[in-house]
């Protein structure tokens, strides 16, 4: 998958295509108003305010047809540059952009970019005319508030996207259908995994299939987090204000909090699981024998965003994080950094997730610690990846204030990128909570923390592993392995119950389809549901103590004993096979 954003000639070419995207809606709306149009990773969109009109899909045909004019007629781009004075007076009759201009920083220039007679405020930059934008396509058309912020006006927002060829188009097109096949929010709601309620936008109910597939994940946390010498803690859901005054999230991070009063005290929901691990550590005394001592929490916290950011599993208000908090000494860094990628490597592996390392360094500016310790941070980083056999990129100056990081940037069997696993030194909150530890001269020492997680959250990660398996998930994770469809219920279904009760007994998900339907008609729903095996039993496998096997995606069948059945498949999910 292209990242349009991050690729200099594609980015300047959709940044224009947006341009030419308004330029066709104002001479189809010329009432139109503009708000912004920027580039993201999947290509551009455009907000607006059209007054009554409401578009809908079909209106992106009319759109597309006048922006294919505006292409032909090659018009050149130009870039102004304006005071503010002629700025505002330029854009007079749209508070959008007056709102843009008004809120610029002071000597800030202000550009704007012509084409014939359309005029966009812009910083640019731009191709050299409209005829480069041919290569286009009008993706779909949604809501958007004005700023994302649900209080003010809904907005129309137009999504496209640009390519220097007709054939990138074509292949990218291509991708978007293999995508659409595979949206988790499609996928849930066939498998019966998760689902959404007016009464809760942002809040995803866990229906019994999707249970059972969050249950094995975690459980497949706990197991391979035991084998890291992780001790596991549960802090509360809700904490009092004077704490997350201490951690500073009150300060900087109110907005996206969730409060209530309690006993006349301001109160608020966890966004996240840092504060109250550092209370758990600061419960006990430690000394560097305890370390690197290791606190694993499946913490579920509630961050409120903005209504027109959520988006199925992958961006809800309440998530659960996979956290680690490890506490450690300066000289045990590097070690337990290798420990933790080839910890991730494994991980990410067992669903076959290759994934890109990113280095995020010292802020320029305001950053705590001293810059000794940073240095030792990220040359500890730094080498642990080259120990490590990992190659890393460099993001200069794109650590927190806090500290460095390590990104891991999963890539999934579409070639798409997402960002789920970090290693984050933090400086910050040992010192506000002034957590310590007794050396061994007997003197109290500050310890190194390092923020650490694998999947980000349960809920974003089975919305990645959904699309990236197609829901085809491997037996191991599948909520149902095997399902069972006696020929004739008649004459089939003890046998068939008697195969049932033996799969459990070797703790296997299976379920039993003795519906008073067609044969044909229960195994391709069978199919559809995406079950890793399906057993076909009639005479001949109740005469012979046998199973007849299908394998989702398969045509071929095997018949085979039971026993060695139960033998093959519980191998294979106790190997986690893919």
């Amino acid at each position: 998958m292209n990242n349009i954003k991050s690729n200099e000639n594609l980015s300047k070419l959709n940044h224009s295509c947006a341009h030419l995207l308004a330029h066709a809606v104002k001479r189809l709306y010329p009432n139109a108003k503009f708000w912004v149009g920027p580039v993201i990773d999947e290509g551009f969109y455009y907000d607006m305010d059209l007054g009554d009109e409401k578009l809908t899909e079909d209106d992106l045909e009319k759109i597309s047809k006048e922006m294919k004019k505006i292409v032909k007629s090659d018009k050149r781009i130009t870039r102004l540059e304006l005071s503010k004075e002629e700025a505002l007076e330029m854009f007079h009759d749209d508070p959008y952009k007056i709102d843009l201009i008004e809120n610029m920083p002071e000597g800030e220039v202000i550009s704007a970019y012509k084409q014939d007679e359309f005029i966009d405020l812009c910083r640019g930059p731009h191709v050299e005319s409209t005829k480069k934008c041919k290569n286009f396509k009008l993706l779909k058309v949604s809501g958007a508030y004005y700023k994302g912020d649900s209080k003010n006006k809904m907005l129309q927002r137009v999504y496209g996207v640009c390519f220097e060829t007709p054939e990138e188009l074509e292949e990218h097109l291509q991708f978007l259908e293999e995508a659409k096949k595979r949206d988790h929010k499609k996928i849930g709601r066939e498998l019966g995994l998760f689902m959404f309620s007016e009464y809760g936008p942002g809040f995803p109910f866990w229906l019994p299939n999707g249970m059972t597939l969050r249950k094995t994940l975690e459980d497949f946390w706990y197991e391979e987090h035991r084998k890291e010498g992780y001790l596991f803690i549960k802090t509360p859901i809700m904490l009092n204000r004077d704490l997350w005054e201490v951690s500073g999230h009150w300060a900087n991070y109110h907005d996206n909090m969730y409060t209530s009063n309690i006993d006349d005290k301001e109160f608020a929901i966890k966004p996240m699981n840092c504060p109250g691990g550092l209370l758990v550590y600061k419960n006990s005394l430690h000394s560097y024998r305890d370390f690197p001592l290791r606190l694993g929490e499946l913490g579920q916290v509630h961050r409120h965003e903005a209504s027109g950011a959520l988006n199925g599993l992958f961006r809800v208000r309440t998530f659960t994080q996979d956290d680690a908090h490890i506490f450690l000494t300066e000289d045990q860094l590097e070690e337990e950094i290798i420990r933790l990628i080839s910890f991730i490597d494994r991980v990410y592996t067992m669903f076959g997730l290759s994934y890109e390392i990113e280095l995020s360094t010292r802020p320029e500016e305001k950053y705590i610690g001293t810059l000794e310790t940073w240095n030792k941070a990220e040359e500890a980083l730094a080498k642990a990846c080259e120990h490590a056999s990992k190659t890393c990129k460099v993001n200069p100056g794109d650590g927190a204030f806090y500290g460095p990081k390590l990104d891991f940037h999963v890539k999934d069997s579409l070639g798409r990128v997402w960002q789920c696993g970090t290693i984050q030194l933090d400086m910050n909150l040992p010192e506000r909570f002034d957590i310590t530890y007794v050396d061994k001269d007997g003197s109290k020492k500050r310890p190194i923390m390092l923020h650490r997680v694998i999947f980000g959250s349960i809920e974003r990660f089975i919305g990645i592993i959904t699309e990236h398996f197609a829901g085809h998930f491997p037996t191991w994770l599948a909520p149902v392995q095997i399902n069972i469809i006696p020929v004739n219920s008649e004459y089939h279904l003890e046998y068939a119950k008697k195969v049932k009760e033996e799969l459990e007994k070797h703790h296997i998900r299976v379920e039993l389809d003795a519906r008073d339907e067609k044969l044909g008609y229960r195994m391709r729903e069978s199919q559809l549901r995406k079950i890793p095996y399906h057993l076909v039993l009639g005479d001949q496998e109740k005469e012979t103590g046998t199973v007849n096997v299908r394998k989702f995606g398969s045509k071929e069948e095997q018949k085979i004993s039971l026993e060695d059945f139960i033998k093959n498949i519980t191998e294979e999910i106790n190997e986690k096979r893919r």
